[in-house]
Order: structure tokens, then C-alpha cells, then sequence
């Protein structure tokens, strides 16, 4: 049996860190962006009643999609028939609207004048993506078809059109997600035609003589620039890259496909090793939210969409499949949640960044305004909703689906990838987690039924650890970054992970980052922010010395005290000796929980000084 993923509806995360994040999105999250999408008539769209001249038009059927399935993950664990009511009236709303020949797409239907798959920029194929996963996963979770049945029967028209015909105007699709969706239908239903369809719009890219989507962006914005086993960096719209990449994993697990295996692991490669941020995000540039050049990784203009986040982490789960023997995708899923995704909701669940950027600077921002220079940096407080509003439903979608990222197995193999009080059933054997990580390091183990080997994933940074079965010490050395040790029914593993603060220096090739030091505490990076400093961060540089771990009583989280300087003179250019230097201590937060208490500077990267003068 090759490896699989246990899904999360055989894993109940049951406290700790991330259970306060799931309860907050049952509770919250999920009902704040409803309200939200229904004020500004996403939810209402399939009533077709829209008119000119009115406000808030909507645009693309994805949002509420996410949303819809967001719902559906939330049900399966736990029914919630207020919600499913919202839903099915929802279902019933797009029946109606639903053209004879199986069409659906809100926007086109309500514009008569709107041509179909005329462009491939209109996310028609992205919008049938997305109801098509919202479908399978609300059917799943509630027995209920309606809503799949009426999306089957888009997808037959899409096999035609595209497929069969050929009559459309383009061939692939402008946003990579339709490919995601049929592969999930071909595993839920066991369709091949499905996975056929899939494979034929991955492997029409690079193939066909179209004008490029958004043309001042060119033909690498969409991925279309190559055939799909040829494409090894990482370019082009972040969130379509990724949603693509993780497609191509996808096909390469079904089919066995070496060649688009190997794509997978180099563009993994490319993103990881000289496109992320320490975060976790990706796509640097507003202009195209895009993927930039190597190493350019600018820190105040960051673009880092939350969508693009989650993206990473979508592609990541599917190469720990495609290569279940390395940790490393599991250590970059880690990053991700801890940071470049969780920054992208507000601590009280209600509001969201679409941009999460590595640095704020107020004075400067006021600078610009003062000279009437546009700032064209991201916003600096959260908002609950966006004109474009796709991140607070995938990250509502996300976080209820969390259980899909914390447990792999085989025959003979449990591999635990990430550190939650959970329970997990893997049929003739039950694990039970707790821990308080990423509080602290120390995670307990236990097994019920059959015995497995098991493989918990020593994450890259942890240079030292402590493991006991039965509260004895076992001296394991780790294997692809995991700690492996065989159990019997009734066994208990007791892992200790060393969380001792890091200073981490970033590649010279980073020229933001040149003679900086960026902090963390286990699996988060953190930050600075004026609220907690003294308001300015300028002439800010942190010395050696002991880096004292603390507890932010208000924020709720690990915060990290580290002995500075501040440097300042009055004239502009001055000696050396002339120098002033402020001693003081400065205050670091998880970088995901910045912009949670007004408006502030922040910094993730501060000046060294080694010698503290």
C-alpha cells in the first residue's frame, strides 16, 4: 500500500493552539464572512436579479464556493443545520439559475451580453473548480447531491466544449484549479473521464497558440509559457502556480508519471530554496501578485497573498505523498501555518490580509502621502472583507479542514507531520497526541490497537531532542528528518523538541536582508512592533547576548525579550565617534499576531551589532 494521507474526518484536534483557531472559525469566521459575503451580494448572485447601476456586483462564483465548503468540512465533523440551511437555499438559488445545457456561472448568466469561455481571464474554469470541490465536499459531509449532480453537469458541458469540441477560445484555463477539482471527483466517484479531463488541460499548457491572459503580465503569468514536464522555476501568479503545481502532484500520484514528478520536486526546489520568505509566503510583487526573480524578496512592499499560502501548503501535502520518505515538505507546511498563513486572519477571527507584508513603516508611508507619492504598499490593519474577497473563505475552508495535514501511513507506518492534541484512527490502530507545542516542545504519544512503526518528523531547525518510549530514553538517530521507533498496543512516546530562541541570517543574495537577523521560537518567526518598542524602529540593532522567552498575557502567545541599541544623531552625516547609542530591551511577538492593536511599525528583520557599540 503506498502512502497515504489520513483525511480529517478520522482526526478530531481536541485542544491546545490550534483547536482555540478551529473553535474561533466554527463559532466566528465562517459566520462573519457569510454576513460579509451577503452585504455585498455574493451570496444572492445565482438570483440573476442584479441590475446596472446598482452597488456591489458580483463577480466570480468562487468566493461563495469556498465558503460553501468551508460549511461542508465544518458539517462533517459536526453537523450544523443552520448552516446547511443557508447552503441549501444557496443550491436551490443556483437550480434555478442553472441553463438547460448545464451552464453556471453567475456573472456571464446575469450580463446577457457576455459571450461564454470567450476569455480565459473571465475564471470560469476557476468558479467551476471551486463549486465542484464545494460540491463533492457538501455531498460528502451531509448526504446531500443536489448540488454535485447540477456541477456534473457543468463539468459534461466543459468535456465537451473543451475536450471534444475544441469550440471555446482558449484551451487552458486563465487560474489553475478546475484540474485540483476533477481529480477529486475522479477519486470520489471512480470516473476515469474525470482524471482525463484533468490531465488534458495540464498537458495543453505550453502547447497552444493563444493571446496570454492579462497580457501586460505575459504568458508566464498563467504557466503557460511550457509544457508542464518542462516547467522547473517556479514563475508567474503565485496562487495559479501553486493551485497548478499541486494539480501536476496530483496526476503524478495517479498516473505514476516520473517526468511530472520530477517537475514537481524542482519547482518545489525553486520556491523553497529562492523564492520564500521566511514566513512561508510567496509571490513578492504586487504587480501580478507575483513570483519574482530569484533571491528578490523585498521586505515592506511584500505581496505574500494568504491565498498564495495556501497554495504552498496544498502543494506540499501532495509532494509528502508523492515523496513520503522526506520531512522537508512537512517542515515547510509548519513554516506556512504558523506564519505566512495565520497572519492572515485577525486574532478575533473576523477580519483578514489578503497582503502580509515583512515590514511596516509608518513614517515612511506618511512621508510619501506629505509629497503626494501613491504609498503602494499593503494595508496595515486587517479588513473583513475585500472587492477581491477570496482569502477569508479559504482561510475559513483551511482551517477547517486542518486534520488533513497531521498524519500519514502505510502498512507497517504511522508518520506524524505536525504537533496538535489530536486523536487519530487509523482502523486496527488509534493515536492519541498531546502537547502544547509551539508553547513549548514537549509531545506525548499513544498507542491503542495494532502496533506500527512510528516516524515523527524532527523539524529541520531542532538540533537537539529527547525521545522515551514507556519513559525510557531511545537513542534514535533521524532518517530523512524522522525519529522512527516501533510500538506495541498500550506503548506511550514521550518527544521533547529543543525550542531554545534562534537568530537567523538570510542569504547575502537577499539585499533586503543584508546584515540583518530575523528571530524565532519554534516553528513561529517574530517580529517587532512600535507598540511594544517605543513606537519608531529606525536605528534599531539587536547585540549578542541571551534571548529571554516570555508570555504576552494580552495577545495570549510566547513573546521574546533581546538585548539592543538604538543609534541616533541630530546631524545628518556624523563621525563614527560622535555616535549615541540608547540601550534597551527589545520586545518580539509571533509575527502572525502583528496589526492586532492598532495601527504600528513592525519589522521581521533587524540590524546586528555584534559588538553592541
Amino acid at each position: 500500500m503506498r502512502c497515504k494521507n489520513l483525511t480529517f474526518d478520522h482526526v478530531n484536534i481536541t485542544g491546545g493552539f490550534w483547536k482555540e483557531k478551529q473553535d474561533m472559525n466554527r463559532n466566528t469566521t465562517i459566520w462573519s464572512v457569510y454576513e460579509r459575503f451577503k452585504e455585498t451580494g455574493r451570496i444572492d448572485a445565482a438570483k440573476l436579479d442584479w441590475k446596472e447601476g446598482a452597488s456591489n456586483k458580483p463577480h466570480w462564483d468562487a468566493d461563495t464556493a469556498k465558503w460553501i465548503e468551508g460549511v461542508a468540512f465544518l458539517t462533517q465533523k459536526k453537523r450544523e443545520p443552520e448552516l446547511e440551511a443557508l447552503v441549501d437555499e444557496i443550491v436551490t438559488n443556483i437550480e434555478k439559475a442553472q441553463s438547460e445545457d448545464g451552464y453556471y456561472n453567475s456573472y456571464h448568466l446575469r450580463l446577457a451580453d457576455r459571450k461564454r469561455f470567450e476569455k480565459r481571464d473571465q475564471h470560469e474554469l476557476f468558479s467551476a473548480g471551486h463549486l465542484l470541490e464545494a460540491a463533492i465536499a457538501y455531498d460528502r459531509a451531509t448526504g446531500k447531491s443536489k448540488l454535485l449532480d447540477l456541477i456534473k453537469k457543468y463539468v459534461a458541458l466543459i468535456k465537451r466544449v473543451f475536450m471534444e469540441e475544441g469550440s471555446a477560445d482558449f484551451v487552458t484555463p486563465g487560474h489553475a484549479e478546475i484540474e485540483l477539482a476533477l481529480i477529486k471527483l475522479y477519486d470520489y466517484t471512480g470516473d476515469k473521464q474525470y482524471l482525463d479531463l484533468a490531465l488534458f488541460f495540464l498537458n495543453k499548457r505550453g502547447a497552444c497558440e493563444e493571446p496570454a491572459v492579462l497580457a501586460k503580465f505575459g504568458i508566464r503569468h498563467v504557466q503557460d509559457h511550457l509544457p508542464v514536464r518542462e516547467q522547473l522555476e517556479a514563475v508567474g501568479h503565485s496562487v495559479r502556480a501553486t493551485y497548478l503545481y499541486s494539480a501536476m502532484a496530483d496526476a503524478a500520484a495517479r498516473t505514476g508519471d516520473k517526468e511530472l514528478k520530477h517537475a514537481c520536486e524542482k519547482l518545489y526546489e525553486s520556491i523553497v530554496n529562492k523564492k520564500m520568505y521566511i514566513t512561508g509566503g510567496i509571490g513578492s510583487t504586487k504587480n501580478g501578485e507575483a513570483f519574482e526573480e530569484a533571491y528578490r524578496l523585498p521586505n515592506e512592499k511584500a505581496y505574500t497573498e494568504t491565498c498564495a499560502a495556501i497554495g504552498l501548503i496544498y502543494f506540499c501535502k501532495r509532494m509528502c505523498q508523492l515523496d513520503p520518505t522526506s520531512s522537508k515538505y512537512a517542515d515547510t507546511i509548519e513554516r506556512v501555518l504558523y506564519n505566512g498563513f495565520l497572519s492572515g486572519i485577525s486574532l478575533d477571527g473576523k477580519s483578514f490580509f489578503y497582503e502580509n507584508p515583512l515590514e511596516i513603516d509608518l513614517e515612511e508611508r506618511q512621508r510619501r502621502a506629505d509629497f503626494g507619492t501613491p504609498v503602494g504598499k499593503p494595508i496595515t490593519q486587517r479588513a473583513e472583507i475585500f472587492s477581491c474577497s477570496c482569502c477569508p473563505p479559504n482561510v475559513s475552508r483551511h482551517l477547517a479542514s486542518l486534520g488533513d495535514y497531521l498524519y500519514r501511513y502505510d502498512e507497517n507506518r504511522i508518520y506524524v507531520e505536525q504537533y496538535m492534541t489530536s486523536g487519530a484512527d487509523f482502523g486496527d490502530t488509534q493515536l492519541t497526541q498531546k502537547t502544547n507545542y509551539p508553547f513549548d516542545g514537549k509531545i506525548l504519544l499513544s498507542v491503542t490497537g495494532e502496533g506500527k512503526q512510528i516516524a515523527l518528523r524532527l523539524p529541520f531547525r531542532c538540533k537537539n531532542y529527547i525521545l522515551k518510549k514507556n519513559d525510557k530514553t531511545v537513542r534514535v538517530s533521524p532518517e530523512n528528518g524522522y525519529l522512527m521507533t516501533d510500538t506495541e498496543n498500550g506503548d506511550t512516546l514521550e518527544l521533547t523538541l529543543e525550542m531554545t530562541p534562534r537568530r537567523i541570517l538570510s542569504n547575502p543574495r537577499v539585499r533586503a536582508n543584508r546584515g540583518k537577523v530575523a528571530l524565532t521560537y519554534g516553528p513561529m518567526v517574530m517580529c517587532m512592533e512600535g507598540v511594544d518598542n517605543g513606537g519608531s524602529l529606525e536605528g534599531v540593532f539587536l547585540l549578542d547576548g541571551k534571548i529571554e522567552v516570555t508570555f504576552d498575557q494580552d495577545l495570549g502567545l510566547p513573546a521574546l525579550l533581546c538585548p539592543a541599541i538604538r543609534r541616533d544623531f541630530q546631524e545628518l552625516y556624523a563621525e563614527e565617534s560622535d555616535e549615541s547609542t540608547t540601550p534597551f530591551t527589545a520586545k518580539f511577538i509571533p509575527y502572525h499576531a502583528f496589526a492586532n492593536r492598532g495601527e504600528s511599525n513592525m519589522r521581521v528583520w533587524i540590524e546586528r551589532s555584534a559588538s553592541g557599540t
